[in-house]
């Protein structure tokens, strides 16, 4: 089978396209054919080595997933040859990832494709969208009625992060970093978007919502908690899930006078149970038209080393030349 993986960490170009070869599915495992893959932050840490990890050699890279089941092990009961499906949190602790044209996967993690949803538009939303999911309601319990800051609302994990707050009814106000981008945030639902490289964003935010706000979800790798933590409401809830060497400064003085909480995650020490709480409600809202996946760029998996490199020039570099998610179809 085609696989991307590499044999050593390192930059981009560590990345190889080539033959592997193919999985047999044992015990609980299903044998996926898979049809998109999605390129996450994540992926570019533990394939350059940021994230120091165990990988197996030949490492396929790669998280995100969605195709068609092709066989199954012995002991796999949910699914069968044929079902369409979806997964995230593959690669991690020493197992292969899902850049690959079959990928063996434990069948708890994966999940149904709704019939009206496209494989590349399930992959987009899959860590992004329990990334989101698990964010605004297990961590933050987001209510109707509220107000939620959300930086990057036409980024990969704010795009969703701005549709879910949207469908609970909440109030969003979000960041951009151009007319073009803000309209995006518009289009999924943002009630108000501040240009970031233009106006003053804690001005604007005590314009919006001058008795602070209730959830602030810092999808920055570096939180500018000195700006943001005056901004709550009183037992306003602050989520960090990004910036594992960010070491910012907390305003001690207005964030204990007021109850307010900061609620740091990883979605990839979520539970299966956790997963599929939240892997049902993606499933429903896509269904429905309601939530929809927001992708930047599509490539071929031959393609993974550029699509690694554009992720990453994103990401650590402030490029801000991709919006949403980099996908990568599977012939």
């Amino acid at each position: 089978m085609k696989a991307a993986y590499i044999e050593r960490t390192g930059p981009p170009e560590v990345i190889q396209y080539g033959e592997l070869a193919e999985p047999r599915p044992e015990g609980s495992q299903v044998l996926v054919r898979a049809e998109a893959v999605a390129v996450n932050p994540i992926d570019t840490y533990l394939r350059s080595g940021i994230i120091p990890a165990p990988l197996p050699i030949p490492y396929i890279i790669g998280s995100d997933l969605a195709g068609k089941v092709v066989a199954v092990g012995p002991e796999a009961r949910r699914f069968g040859p044929g079902d369409r499906v979806w997964c995230t949190n593959q690669g991690f602790f020493g197992c292969q990832g899902t850049f690959a044209e079959l990928v063996a996967v434990e069948e708890p993690w994966l999940h149904p494709i709704p019939d009206n949803v496209e494989a590349r538009a399930a992959a987009a939303m899959a860590l992004v969208g329990v990334t989101a999911h698990l964010g605004l309601f297990r961590e933050a319990g987001l209510g109707r009625g509220e107000t939620l800051m959300v930086n990057g609302g036409a980024g990969g994990v704010g795009s969703a992060v701005v549709q879910m707050a949207k469908i609970v009814g909440a109030r969003v106000i979000t960041t951009a970093g151009s007319p073009a981008k803000a309209e995006i945030c518009r289009k999924l639902g943002a009630d108000e978007v501040i240009l970031y490289r233009e106006e003053d964003v804690a001005g604007r935010v005590r314009e919006l919502a001058p008795e602070g706000v209730q959830v602030w979800f810092e999808t920055l790798r570096e939180p500018p908690l000195e700006m943001s933590v005056p901004l709550l409401a009183p037992r306003g809830r602050m989520l960090i899930m990004a910036g594992r060497e960010a070491r910012p400064s907390l305003p001690i003085g207005p964030f204990y006078t007021r109850d307010c909480r900061l609620l740091g995650f990883a979605m990839f020490n979520a539970s299966v149970e956790q997963m599929r709480r939240a892997a049902d409600d993606i499933n429903k809202w896509m269904a429905e038209g309601r939530l929809r996946a927001n992708i930047g760029l599509e490539l071929s998996l031959a393609e993974a080393a550029r699509a690694h490199q554009l992720q990453e020039e994103s990401t650590l570099g402030g490029s801000g030349t991709i919006h949403g998610k980099i996908i990568l179809t599977v012939p």
